[in-house]
C-alpha cells in the first residue's frame, strides 16, 4: 500500500485542491528501500498522519493540543483556541448542573428562580460556652441550647455593601442564659425572652459586613 503523491491541498486554507496540485503533506518515501515487508513505510506513514491531524486542528481553530483536567477548549481570538477554566461573555442556551458551583461572590443579574432550597447548618446541642454560627455553612441554622450559658458568635458574613441574613431556629433557648454578640441591635435595644421548652425562630440581617446585625423575633414559643 502506498500513499498518493498528489491531490492534496497546497496550504491549510486551500479547499479546492485538484489532482496534480502541489502538496504540503504528506511526504512520500525517498526510495523503495524505505518500505517494509508489507510495502508500507510505517515511520513516514505516522508522520503523514500526524501532519494531517495538525492541519485539521488548525483548520478548525483547534490550536492547543495540551488538554488539561477540568478545562474546556474556548476561542481566544484570531481563529485560535486554548484550554481554559474561565468562560467569558458566553451564552448558555440550556444546561444541567451536576455538581457544586462556587459563584465567587460575583453578581448574577435578572434571574428567575423556582423550586430552590437553602442549605441548613444543623448545629445540634450547643453544649454551653461559645457557639459559632458560620454563615459559610448555611443561611438557615438549627440549634438546641443545653448544659450551661451559651454565647453565640456570627462568623463570615458577606462583605460590607451586600445584604446578608440568616434564620436561627433555636430550641429550648430559655433553658439557659443566652448571650448575643454586642453587634446585634434588637428592637428597643432589648433581646426577646426565649422559650425554655419549645422553639423560637429568630432572624438576623447585616448590610455592613457584621458591624451591625439587626435582630428580629420571627416567632416565639412555636412548639
Amino acid at each position: 500500500m502506498a500513499l498518493p503523491a498528489t491531490g492534496y491541498p497546497t496550504s491549510l486554507d486551500d479547499t479546492s485542491a485538484s489532482p496534480g496540485a502541489g502538496v504540503e503533506f504528506p511526504e512520500i518515501p525517498a526510495s523503495s528501500t524505505d518500505l517494509d515487508a508489507t510495502n508500507v513505510e510505517h515511520d513516514l506513514l505516522h508522520t503523514n498522519l500526524s501532519k494531517t491531524v495538525v492541519a485539521l486542528q488548525t483548520k478548525l481553530g483547534y490550536t492547543d493540543s495540551n488538554a488539561a483536567a477540568n478545562q474546556v477548549l474556548v476561542g481566544s481570538g484570531a481563529s485560535a483556541t486554548a484550554w481554559g477554566s474561565t468562560l467569558t461573555s458566553m451564552t448558555l442556551a440550556g444546561a444541567t448542573i451536576s455538581g457544586a458551583v462556587d459563584g465567587g461572590a460575583q453578581v448574577i443579574s435578572n434571574p428567575v428562580v423556582k423550586d430552590y432550597g437553602e442549605t441548613v447548618n444543623i448545629i445540634g446541642g450547643t453544649g454551653g460556652g461559645t457557639q459559632i454560627i458560620d454563615l459559610e455553612d448555611g443561611n438557615v441554622v438549627t440549634a438546641t441550647v443545653d448544659t450551661s450559658t451559651n454565647t453565640f458568635q456570627f462568623d463570615n458574613p458577606s462583605t460590607s455593601g451586600v445584604s446578608c441574613s440568616f434564620t436561627l431556629i433555636l430550641t429550648n433557648g430559655g433553658s439557659q442564659t443566652v448571650n448575643w454578640p454586642a453587634s446585634v441591635d434588637w428592637a428597643a435595644a432589648t433581646a426577646p425572652t426565649l422559650t425554655a421548652t419549645g422553639v423560637d425562630v429568630l432572624t438576623f440581617m447585616t448590610v455592613d459586613g457584621g458591624t451591625i446585625w439587626y435582630g428580629f423575633a420571627g416567632g416565639l414559643a412555636m412548639g
